[in-house]
């Protein structure tokens, strides 16, 4: 298992947001966490980020349990965020964009891969223009871009379909795709869009108020069934 959560507590103040959530991600699968709003889905993928510090529980990365960690200790382990709105620089060009994730890697591998631009051709016609001038849907094939630059063993992906165009919907699947079957990372995927993760997923798992309340391979659910456990 590339990455697992066992009992995962999270507080925002006196307030608890997740209740004991046990979770695992295999590389070279899509895992799924779906369900309505305010129901824990991105406040799970911050504390395994390390963007908010989880209360209690463990957190195992690759075989080795993890105490809390910062946001950039975590990235230096091989876990990559996209996160919901893109947060791209928007003064900075498309290059620096990309650039910001060698703050994760040693100096030897201070370079973009040519494998970026062979998923984001896109990104190489625009590398001088700024972040801010890209639409929504190129802003988030260079926030996808910038994480995998940092060679991540967990890719986290939040809501990255919201607010897309539905071509680059398309790519953005395609391209999680072909990392899936790469092999070497586990893809874990915060989605509203049911059709869209129904489509990637190979396990599921549902949340509701804070705890996980169905998992499994995606497949052993009906899907009419699935679409109305998480749309409750």
């Amino acid at each position: 298992m590339m990455l697992e959560t066992k009992g995962l507590t999270l507080h925002y103040g006196g307030s608890q947001i997740l209740h004991g959530i046990d979770f695992a991600a295999s590389a070279g699968k899509v895992t799924c966490i779906m369900g309505p709003n305010g129901v824990g889905k991105t406040s799970f993928l911050r504390a395994l980020a390390g963007t908010h510090p989880r209360s209690g529980g463990t957190v195992v990365l690759d075989g080795q349990t993890l105490p809390p960690l910062r946001a950039q200790d975590m990235a230096r382990r091989g876990l990559s965020v996209v996160p919901q709105g893109r947060m791209i620089f928007p003064l900075l060009t498309v290059r620096e964009n990309l650039e910001t994730a060698f703050a994760v890697l040693p100096r030897a591998e201070h370079h973009i891969p040519d494998e970026v631009f062979t998923l984001f051709p896109i990104l190489k016609d625009f590398l001088h223009r700024r972040g801010g001038d890209l639409s929504g849907g190129q802003q988030q094939q260079l926030a996808i871009a910038r994480a995998l630059i940092m060679k991540p063993k967990v890719l986290l992906l939040d809501e990255p379909t919201e607010g897309i165009q539905p071509s680059i919907i398309q790519e953005i699947g395609q391209v999680l795709g072909y990392l899936r079957a790469k092999g070497d990372m586990a893809i874990i995927l915060v989605e509203q869009y049911f059709e869209f993760a129904y489509g990637l997923a190979d396990q599921v798992y549902v949340f509701r108020r804070g705890a996980v309340s169905l998992s499994g391979a995606a497949q052993s659910f009906e899907k009419a069934a699935l679409r109305a456990a998480v749309s409750v």
